[in-house]
Order: structure tokens, then sequence, then C-alpha cells
């Protein structure tokens, strides 16, 4: 096992004072954000950490996956297992071909492609040669690629498959710096291939032969020239008001923010935990909860399907029964709708007796959150036992935690999960922090609260905008080549501007000499409103009560700006075409089950648009959630029912299922010109 010289707290701190907060090259260091407490825990490079998993765990299993066999249907498929050791010696040997190709200290590699242990190999692989990894949404088209890939400058490109190497062909010509085009989940390059391109083009298996000459001593020498405070991983933002932004990440943010994250865990994640690798790993959320936190508790990851989000989840969670699991929204809400089905199709005793649990359970939850009673209601024991044969259907029995992030979430979401036993705790963040700020814990939560801040970390809201600002060592070194944006977003004390509305519950703060702290996310400042009346309207809010009037929109979105009303463009809930991604106009669960529940015939969004029953039922929607409104101003005024929903195919949303305001606008620009046509 090698250490780094800067392995310690105080060879680290050595001229640490006299570093910048914020960076825009690559290649500078910055400074590390000390503090007591956990704030002042010692530094460590990922090299160190793998250094040290692979020491304790060499032989024990870390990575899993099904390999698919030509006839053999994915379900009957076994699991493939690569050891601590194996992982490692990947991980060195993409590394070494890296230095091969003269790939310099800084460097950086793209890797676009669902999860795998490739991606994996690959995104380590260069970090341990002193280099930088950057994902690429699976999702993106040919000129996303082309921006990322050429403002990263990256000298390797690796692509799952041949369906995401084809988005080279066009713009392989365009990006002088690349030197090799890798492929993973493939045999074989056919010869017509390269004729496509003119840059050298390799499966993964051939790609790792190439750094064979390569000697141990040159691996090890990179690794320990690497520094805490120097930047291992770019996180390309999702680009809602611009071109993506690239979030560099240092080996002290990754290293910090894993261990203090698994501190508001119920117990110690380590070895024995398993979780599932789903979501886009070009998202730092999931780099952290796949990659790094693992790598630093010597935790396995079991790989999912590609087709994770279109069904087969399910099948994963039933086989692995993951003891840590981490979702976005929708993927809890996909769980939820399917539970409501098999609800309605229980009848008689066996209905009686899950209400009656699922009561109970939830009783228990709502009183232990914080600062209620916690008390625990009569025969719940009874009730979690009635309850484990729901928990082992959706493969979450043995689940010590359940996280929810990147989007809002309803709460009778979270309250449906805690009436199953399995609480859904939320959290906060963004690629600029390295995933959470806030996070709830087993000792502290509240439904609709994203949680408390991190351990070691600072919090404020500016008094006179209500934004988020915030600080510790998990913020970034800033964006790469780009000064100008760098010194908007980190302030020259070091705080991230969040450009997210906050408002912070100091409830209980007089009994327990100390403030709660929980935080609720209101608003995104650029997404604010300012109606022609000069109010400031925060959008948000109003389409999240929009939404819980109205279960059958899918989404909505308030328009005003410079107006003299609101108005609102409504979607419903409508099936989403699996060849192409988009969606059509066909009802689907909620709107399809309103439809029937408001006695329309409407199977379609064109028939809803004219149907009176659906015209009822959304201006009643819209008249409940205006009663909640905080001022008149604030009340929507007119709507319309667009013909299908916002998805990231279509152009609404980002691959992180955050609207696209300005898109959108334009989009729907002559509808939303019509809605305010002779007023």
């Amino acid at each position: 096992m090698t250490n780094s010289p800067y392995d310690d707290l105080e060879n680290t701190n050595r001229s640490n004072d006299d570093l910048p907060y914020s960076i825009s090259d690559k290649t500078a260091l910055v400074k590390i954000r000390l503090g007591p407490g956990q704030a002042g825990i010692s530094s460590r490079t990922v090299v160190n950490i793998f250094d040290d998993v692979v020491g304790k765990f060499g032989d024990e299993p870390a990575l899993h996956q099904k390999v698919p066999v030509e006839g053999t249907p994915i379900e009957d498929t076994p699991w493939t297992s690569w050891t601590w050791h194996e992982y490692r010696r990947n991980c060195d040997g993409f590394a070494k071909s890296l230095i091969s190709l003269r790939f310099e200290r800084h460097d950086i590699i793209n890797i676009i492609g669902f999860n795998s242990p490739e991606w994996f190999f690959a995104d380590l692989g260069a970090i341990l040669a002193g280099g930088i990894a950057a994902g690429i949404y699976a999702t993106n088209a040919k000129d996303s690629c082309k921006y990322i890939t050429q403002h990263s400058k990256a000298k390797v490109v690796v692509c799952d498959g041949f369906h995401q190497l084809e988005k080279y062909y066009e713009i392989e010509s365009q990006l002088p710096e690349l030197k090799a085009l890798v492929v993973y989940a493939v045999l074989d390059i056919p010869e017509d291939i390269q004729d496509k391109v003119s840059t050298p083009v390799y499966t993964f298996r051939d790609f790792l032969t190439l750094g064979n000459h390569v000697k141990d001593e040159e691996l090890v020498q990179r690794g320990m020239d690497i520094r805490p405070n120097e930047v291992c991983t770019l996180i390309y933002t999702s680009g809602t008001t611009g071109p993506p932004k690239a979030a560099m990440i240092t080996h002290d943010n990754l290293y910090w923010t894993g261990k203090t994250m698994v501190k508001n865990f119920k117990r110690p994640v380590g070895y024995g935990d398993h979780v599932i690798s789903y979501l886009p790993l070009s998202h730092v959320a999931a780099q952290l909860s796949d990659i790094h936190t693992p790598m630093q508790q010597g935790a396995q990851i079991w790989f999912a399907q590609p087709d994770a989000l279109r069904g087969s989840l399910r099948h994963t969670l039933k086989e692995v029964r993951p003891t840590f699991f981490f979702g976005v929204p929708r993927v809890y809400e996909k769980i939820y709708d399917k539970m409501q089905v098999i609800g309605k199709s229980t009848k008689g005793m066996a209905k009686l007796i899950a209400t009656w649990a699922k009561r109970k359970a939830l009783a228990y939850h709502e009183s232990h959150q914080y600062g209620e009673s916690m008390e625990t209601p009569l025969f719940y024991t009874l009730a979690q036992k009635i309850l484990r044969k729901a928990r082992v259907a959706l493969g979450l029995d043995r689940c010590q935690v359940c996280i929810v992030s990147a989007a809002p979430i309803e709460v009778k979401i979270l309250k449906y999960f805690a009436s199953l036993d399995i609480p859904v705790l939320e959290c906060y963040g963004a690629s600029e922090c390295t995933g959470p700020h806030t996070m709830s814990d087993w000792n502290a939560y509240r439904f609709g609260s994203v949680g408390r801040p991190l351990s070691g970390s600072q919090t404020r809201v500016d008094t006179k905008t209500g934004e988020l600002l915030i600080n510790g060592r998990h913020i970034c070194a800033g964006y790469m080549d780009m000064e100008g944006k760098t010194r908007e977003t980190i302030d020259d004390d070091g705080f991230l501007h969040t450009g997210d509305i906050g408002k912070v519950d100091e409830r209980h703060q007089e009994e327990l000499n100390k403030p709660s702290g929980f935080l609720r996310i209101t608003g995104r400042l650029k997404e604010i409103i300012i109606t022609a009346g000069g109010e400031n309207i925060p959008p948000v809010i109003i389409e999240e009560q929009m939404k819980d009037a109205m279960p059958a929109l899918s989404n909505c979105m308030v328009v005003g700006d410079k107006r003299k009303f609101l108005s609102m463009l409504c979607c419903l809930h409508v099936e989403i075409d699996d060849d192409n991604g988009l969606p059509t106009n066909k009802l689907s669960d909620k709107a399809l089950d309103t439809s029937i529940g408001i006695g329309s015939n409407a199977k379609t969004t064109d028939e809803a648009k004219r149907c009176p029953e659906w015209t009822k039922y959304l201006d009643e929607g819209i008249e409940l959630a205006n009663s909640k409104a905080t001022s008149h101003a604030q009340r929507v005024a007119k709507w319309f029912l667009l013909s299908s929903t916002f998805t990231e195919k279509s152009g609404e949303l980002t691959p992180t299922l955050k609207l696209k305001r300005n898109v959108t606008l334009d989009i729907y620009s002559d509808i939303i010109e019509g809605i305010y046509a002779n007023t």
C-alpha cells in the first residue's frame, strides 16, 4: 500500500492558507477549507482510499454485473463478479494504457454510456494516471457530446457500444486533441468502423493491452504526485440556463463529502453493504453513492440493466435486496403508482389488515419526526411484521437507508413509503457541492424538509434575496476555464451562491439551545417571475401546489414574467413511446384513472381538451391550489392543456429532469402569446 506524502493533515495544510478558495485552471491547487470538528478531518486522495480498501478487502467481491448471454433471458443470467484486487488491476491497466498514449497529468477523458464496470475502470483509471474524468449523459445528442469533448479537450472518449460511438462519426474530425476512442460492451471492432473515423478505435479489452509495457513504478509515482486539493473529476452541469459548465471536483471534495455523508446513516456503512448502480454516472450524486463512498467503506456494487428506469429496476431490487438505495423522485413515484394499482385489487380482510398496518407505521414515523412526541403506537411491532411482505416484494426488506434527491418530491409520496415502514430521507445539494449539502437522518428528519447541513459545513440565507449560500470542504474548486462564472458563483469568503431560495426552520431553538436547522427549498433565484406589477413570484411553489391538487398532472409550468397575470401550461400523464422516448397523447396512470373517475370517456389529451368534465377538473383543481396562494398576484388566472408532457427527449427537461424554462417558453411561445392575446 502506497501512501501519498500529502496523506496527513499536517502535510496537506502546508501553504494551504496561501491558496485561493476557487480557481478556473484545472492544473492549479485550491484551498482546503479546514475548520473545527468534522471540517478538520485528515485529507486523502482517491489513490490513498483505493489503496486502503484493496489492502483490507482485496479478495472480497466489489462489483457485480449480469453480462448478457445470447439466448438466455437476463433474469436467468448469472452475476459476474470482480474482487477488489481485480477491480484495481483493471483500473491500473486503463491508467497504464493512457500513459502509453502520452496522457499527461491533468489531461481529461470522457465516458458516455450506461453504468458498468468499464465505466468505473475508465473513470478511476484516468484519476490513477493523474488525470481527470468527465462523464457525458448517455442521452446527449452528438452536438452536446461535441461541446463537452471540445471544451474538456478530452484525449480519450470511452463509449458504451456502437450506438454511442456513432455520435462521434461526424464530429471526430473537429476534436484535434482526441487520441483514442474506446468501446465497451462489444467483442470486436468491425473493419468498416475505422473507415468512418481517423482516430484509432479499440475494444475496451484491447485498449487495456496498450499499456502492458508501462512499469508499475511509473504509475505509483503518478499516484504519489497527486495532492488532495487538486481536480480529479469534472461534473458538467445540466445547462438549464445556458451551455453546461464543468464543475471541478477535487480529491478532498469527494473524500470529505463521502466520509461526512455516512455519519447521517442509521449505522456505519461498510463491507456487507450492497448498492445498486443505475442512475447516470455523469451526475455527481451517482458518482458519490456508487463509486467513491462504497470505495471508502468497502461496500459492494451491483449494476442494473440499461432499461432500469423503464421497468427492469424492480427485478434488480428483488435480486440484490440493497442495504442502501438512492433514487430520484420519479423512481419512488413509479413504485408508488404500482403499489396503488396493487392496493386497488386487494379486497376483503387482506385490505383491512394492510390498511390498519399502514396507519400504524405512518403514525410511528410521523411521531418520530424531529420535535414530535417520539411515541410508539400500540401494536406497531405487529404492523411491522405485516408490512414486511410489501418490503420483500419491493426488494427493500433489508434496506437501511433510502434517500431521495435531485428534484422535489411530493410529501404524500414520502408519507406513503413511511406507511410501508420505509422512511425515505430527503437531501439537497448540487454538482458544485459534490452532491449533498443537507441531509435528513434517522434521528432528525421532517416530511417536506431536505434535512440539515452536513456536519462541518456552513449555511447562510441572504436577507435580501433569500438565496442560499453554503460553504465547506465539499464546495468545488470552480468552473474549468470559466473564471467569470466561477467568480459569480463562489465569493471571496468561499461561499457558494447556489441560486436556490431557501428557508431554515428554527423551531425548538429555545428548548434545545440550538437551531433545528431544517432547510426547505422554495424556488430558484433565476426562475423568479417578476410580473408587470412588480410582484416577485416563485413558480416552483405554485407548480407543486398545482400538482398536489391535481394528481393527473405530470408537469406544469407557470408563466407570467412581465405579464399582468399568471397563466399555466398543463401536462397530463401520458404514455411514452418505447422506441424513441418521446411522449404520446395517450393518457396513462393517474390521468387515465382520473378520466374514469370524473366520468369522462377521454383516453387521449386531445379528447381531454374537448371534454367538459376535464375542463371542470382543471378549473376546480387550479382554484383549490389558488386558495393556498400567499397573495392575489400568485393566483393562476388562465391555463392551457398541452397535447403531451415535458420530457428530456422533447427538449423541455434536462437529463436530471429539471425544467428548462427558457427553452420551454420558446417551444410554446405561440400558445403563450395566445393566452395573453387581447388582455
